[in-house]
């Protein structure tokens, strides 16, 4: 099994280590009461109570904000009657207006507000929060766009702030992607379902014969009662199951792929997360704006001066805006690669490892199809999982992407494959000429957020050792994109993941792409699997660290 530990282990499997950690980061939560493509005949879920083999040493690396999930993930609490559909929020009843009196234009570099009152299906106003909002601020004849500030004042109010970037015409758009309601769902489902999905192990005997059970990353989520076989990746200590195959070893494992998505919701629950009341636009509350400049013949755009693009520099609120469809950074000057060659000048001399999904495969793929010279090499590797690799020979331009390991929701994969974020990083030497970029989130989505936790702990430690043996390595981290509206993978869990993306490098150099603004801030549909447009942009940005000046 090459780097996995394999340990057959019985129905009474012995709990050690992180069992009593985990179980108060889990349950204290200060909670009320997380491309998909849609499941066959879902299967239940299993009840059972989670339990782990992991070592403490591994969430004890975070910093104490990850570790701290109550404080981390909070979110406000949905009382009332939670059966109730018609008292849940409503996306037509809800409205907004100017907080001060309209004028007849506003000026470039100030602030725009407004106040969001939520309102039931009856039309009574809300007196709670919890609702998740996105509120833009759209200039569509200059394919501008930013995302708005929304501040829950948890009495069924929220305060709307948008600043005003660019000059010309500018329009407010508020939509409703969850009530309270629906987030309430998501959370129980979040605290007491182990796994909203489950996976397909598939073993081979030396004759060539078969034989696929059920996969998942506890014992109770592979669905038997009897024996399991358990994978320990020898360099992050995560942990895979499978149920134990009726007449093969553990170590005969060899391929992985997704199973099915389980039934977790009730009719009430998917009433409440219905595409009728799931991420609706609310009617127009405040005219189109004109944003004027501040004097004739400034700047069109109220960019103040910026440091180069550099690992650590403190996150910004928002992080930035599209204008003519060039997205602007405002922590940092932002750099634009519209030509091959100014792609080629950069990246000249580098190696860059991408290890993540297929929203950072997306970033490989736009950059070897618009450079012509960069090749991809035949690995005979799956799609899917990569290991994919371009070179570019004359400028000395290696480009890898590899899938992250379990879980990963894909077809049917070489088991050797899937090598963990942890190996990955502890194999590379570093130095100024590498470029790592780690895009993690959505596969995290069907799991309760101590799944991802413990993954980010050895990831992080993994990090860590890296710059620590070689400082100039550029790492890179790219926050998960908004897309994903059902109860497997809705963007109310995204947002959660990244919280903890944020959190658990924070206080390492590195450098953030915040590609949760830059896929919600244009009036385009969401899709986690965004356009070229969008995944230009990101790369540009990716580009900007590689070369700041």
């Amino acid at each position: 099994m090459g780097p996995f530990m394999v340990q057959c282990k019985g129905h009474k499997i012995l709990i050690v280590g992180l069992i009593f950690l985990v179980w108060i980061i889990y349950f204290k939560m200060s909670w009320p009461d997380s491309i998909i493509p849609w499941p066959p005949a879902p299967h239940p879920a299993s009840k059972s109570a989670s339990k782990s083999t992991e070592s403490p040493s591994l969430l004890e690396s975070l910093p104490q904000e990850l570790a701290n999930l109550t404080h981390l993930l909070y979110w406000p609490l949905t009382p009332g009657d939670k059966e109730d559909f018609l008292a849940s929020t409503s996306p037509q009843a809800s409205t907004y207006h100017l907080r001060g009196p309209a004028q007849a234009s506003y000026a470039l570099g100030g602030y725009l507000e407004a106040i969001l009152l939520a309102r039931d299906h009856r039309g009574r106003p809300k007196t709670h929060g919890g609702d998740l909002f996105r509120a833009q601020l759209l200039g569509p004849n200059l394919k501008a766009g930013v995302p708005g500030d929304v501040q829950d004042l948890e009495n069924g109010t929220y305060l709307l702030s948008f600043p005003l970037l660019w000059a010309g015409k500018a329009q407010v758009q508020v939509r409703l992607i969850h009530s309270s309601e629906a987030v309430g769902v998501l959370q129980r489902i979040w605290r007491e379902k182990k796994a909203t999905v489950d996976f397909k192990g598939y073993f081979r005997g030396p004759t060539g014969d078969e034989e696929t059970v059920i996969c998942n990353v506890d014992p109770q989520s592979t669905g038997t009662r009897g024996p399991t076989c358990q994978y320990r990746d020898v360099d992050s200590g995560e942990l895979w199951f499978c149920a134990q195959p009726p007449t093969l070893p553990c170590n005969s494992l060899v391929g992985h792929s997704s199973g099915r998505y389980l039934k977790v919701t009730t009719p009430h629950d998917e009433a409440l997360l219905a595409w009728k009341v799931t991420d609706k636009v609310l009617p127009q509350g405040i005219s189109p704006i004109q944003i004027r400049m501040a004097a004739p013949g400034n700047s069109n755009l109220a960019l103040s001066p910026r440091p180069p693009c550099r690992p650590g520099l403190p996150a910004r609120k928002p992080s930035g805006f599209y204008h003519q469809e060039v997205w602007h950074s405002l922590s940092c000057s932002s750099r634009s690669f519209s030509t091959v060659d100014s792609i080629l000048g950069c990246l000249a001399g580098h190696v860059v490892h991408m290890i993540g999904d297929s929203t950072l495969r997306q970033w490989w793929e736009y950059l070897q199809y618009t450079v012509p010279s960069l090749k991809p090499m035949d690995l005979h590797a799956t799609y899917q999982t990569g290991p994919l690799m371009a070179v570019e020979t004359t400028r000395n331009i290696v480009l890898h992407w590899r899938a992250h390991s379990w879980p990963l929701r894909s077809l049917r994969t070489p088991v050797a494959s899937l090598h963990s974020v942890a190996r990955e990083l502890g194999g590379l030497a570093g130095g100024p000429h590498t470029v790592v970029v780690l895009g993690l989130g959505a596969h995290f989505t069907t799991f309760p957020p101590t799944i991802f936790a413990r993954r980010l702990a050895g990831i992080r430690a993994a990090v860590a050792a890296l710059l620590a043996r070689e400082p100039h390595t550029l790492v890179v981290i790219k926050l998960a994109n908004t897309g994903y509206k059902s109860v497997y993978g809705s963007d109310w869990f995204t947002l959660q993941l990244n919280r903890l993306l944020r959190a658990a490098f924070a206080d390492l150099r590195v450098a953030f792409v915040e590609a949760w603004e830059m896929t919600s801030s244009l009036a385009v549909p969401d899709n986690i699997h965004p356009g070229r447009l969008i995944v230009r942009n990101e790369v540009d940005f990716l580009l900007s660290f590689v070369c700041p000046t």
